[in-house]
This record gives C-alpha cells, structure tokens and sequence, in this order.
C-alpha cells in the first residue's frame, strides 16, 4: 500500500483519532460516531455489513433493529441468514441456519426478516423479557397485528427447540406497553410474585386534570410509574419538573400508594421489588428466580455503552 493511497490515508485518519472503522472499509467521523447512542452504533454496523454484502438477509437484533424494534444496547454480533445451508461466526457476523420459512422484506434495498417473524425468533432464542419488550414495540408499531398471530407463527415453526420459551412473551404481548422499560418493567413484576396490573388507566380529578398512569394495581390502589430517568435541564425542564410533581401530589392523593422507577431498578429486580414494596404493593405469589437471575446480564450487555433500550 502505498502512501497516496486512499485506503492508507484512512487508515492514517483512524490511527490519528479522526474516523472510526465501522467495518473494514467503511468509516465514519470519529467525533459523530462517539456521540450516537448504542442501538444508532449498531444500525449504523448493520448498514455497513450490507454494504459490503449486498445478498445477506438480516435476522435477529439485526432484522428488528432495520425495522425499528427496539434492542437493548449495542450487540456484539450482526446477524444474517445463511445462504449455503452453513452455521458459523466469522468476526463479529453471526451466520444462522434454519429450516423455517420466514417471510423477507426489503426496505432501501436491504433485505431482513419481516417484524412479525423477528418477534418470533427473538421470543424463542433470548431472554423474556427481550422477548416481551420485542413483542409489545411490535404491536405497539403495527396496530393491525395481535398477538394471536404471533403465537400461530411460533406454533407453526417445525423446531420445537424455543416453542414453549417463547410462549411466555407472546401470550402477554400487549401494544397498551408503552416503552421497553415498561415492557421490562411488567416482566420482572411477575417474575417478583406481585399480581398482574392494569395498563394505561386514567385519572380524572373534580378540577378538570385527566392523568394517565403506566400501571395501576386496582384491588391494592396502587399507582406504578415508569419514569425512564428523564434529565430536567432549563428553564422549560424546570416547568416539565413541577408540572410532574404536582401530577404525582395529585395521584398520590387519589390512590393508597405510589411507586416510581427507572432502568437502574427494572435491572435490578432487588431494587424493583424495593420500589413496589415501598409502595405498600404486596406479592401474592413466590418469586421466580431463574429469569430473574438473568436478567441483569440480559440487560446490560458486555459490548458499549451502559444504555437503555430504545
């Protein structure tokens, strides 16, 4: 390579802290790639693999993150369906096999499994509550689809391996969820042994103010609030601070007990079942620990930034 090279002037950009190497070839801004959030990361890799692979079907994470499904973090591996009928990892680009039919679609001339399919796949091969979390974005995105159909495409598919796992996600798939840490959060409230709440009910006061809460737990009146963590920065995040604090003086008067909790407690389901407690919610059945146990690990990821899903 010699030094007039364009290859070898990017290479000295890199090593110089100027570009990034999305994949081999392909760069991007070094300063506008630290400022991307880990899923926009990992699309932008995705983008990249059909680049240089204009033929490669995309599955997974990689399927649902092209389809504007939620995932969580930046993953390792982009994933992609083989053509030759060969499992393998090569690098950070996971080959899958699969005697299943899966419907395809191509959006900008990159093909990837369609949601309804990707939903499926990721209920039967990751954690459950990914699986919700997928299942619920989907229904939430596409208002003409039930979680009926979902569970008939999980039937049908002739492995068995990952059928009953992803039962679980799919019967409880609602599009009344309305962020991933809502989905996360209702998974690990019944993993904690508390009863099933209600979605999305609304308050309206005598003065004429209509509140809506993320879940309401009628038979104990207790109100849960999965806030996301929200920064209030300026002046207008100091007016969006005190219009919440006197919507919650307002619901906390009108119910028996108020919990609120962000990603930090829907990770750690210690410190989720702390929140709820505190508000006077008490469980009506045993704990299930294996999910639990898990959980953390499936929602943090080894690979990037310490980040919620989108």
């Amino acid at each position: 390579m010699r030094p007039g090279d364009a290859a070898f002037r990017l290479d000295v950009a890199e090593r110089r802290g100027e570009l990034h190497r999305v994949a081999l070839g392909v760069y991007a801004p070094k300063a506008l790639w630290d400022l991307l959030p880990p899923w926009d990361r990992y699309l932008a890799r995705v983008h990249a693999h059909a680049l240089l692979r204009p033929g490669a079907v995309f599955a997974l994470e990689s399927a649902a993150v092209l389809a504007g499904l939620p995932i969580v973090g930046e993953p390792t591996e982009i994933h992609v369906l083989s053509a030759d009928g060969t499992s393998r990892l090569v690098g950070q680009v996971r080959t899958h096999v699969s005697t299943d039919q899966r419907e395809i679609v191509r959006m900008d001339g990159i093909a990837f499994v369609a949601p309804a399919d990707t939903a499926v796949d990721i209920a039967r091969h990751r954690h459950p509550a990914l699986g919700l979390m997928t299942a619920d974005a989907l229904l939430r995105l596409t208002p003409a689809l039930d979680a009926g159909h979902l569970l008939e495409l999980n039937e049908l598919r002739t492995s068995a391996r990952g059928r009953a796992a992803a039962r679980w996600p799919l019967t409880r798939a609602t599009p009344l969820a309305e962020s991933s840490l809502e989905s996360i959060s209702r998974a690990g409230v019944e993993w904690l042994g508390y009863p099933a709440p209600e979605l999305q009910v609304v308050f309206r006061t005598s003065a004429g103010d209509v509140f809506r809460v993320d879940m309401y737990w009628r038979a104990q009146r207790r109100i849960g609030e999965a806030d996301g963590d929200l920064k209030y920065d300026g002046e207008s995040g100091r007016a969006r601070l005190r219009e919440e604090k006197r919507r919650e003086d307002i619901l906390r008067r009108g119910c028996d007990g108020f919990a609120r909790w962000g990603w930090g407690e829907a990770r750690d389901p210690d410190a989720l079942d702390a929140a709820l407690r505190a508000s006077g919610l008490r469980p009506e059945r045993p704990r299930v620990a294996a999910p639990l146990l898990t959980l953390p690990a499936a929602i943090d990821p080894p690979r990037g930034r310490t980040a919620t899903p989108r």
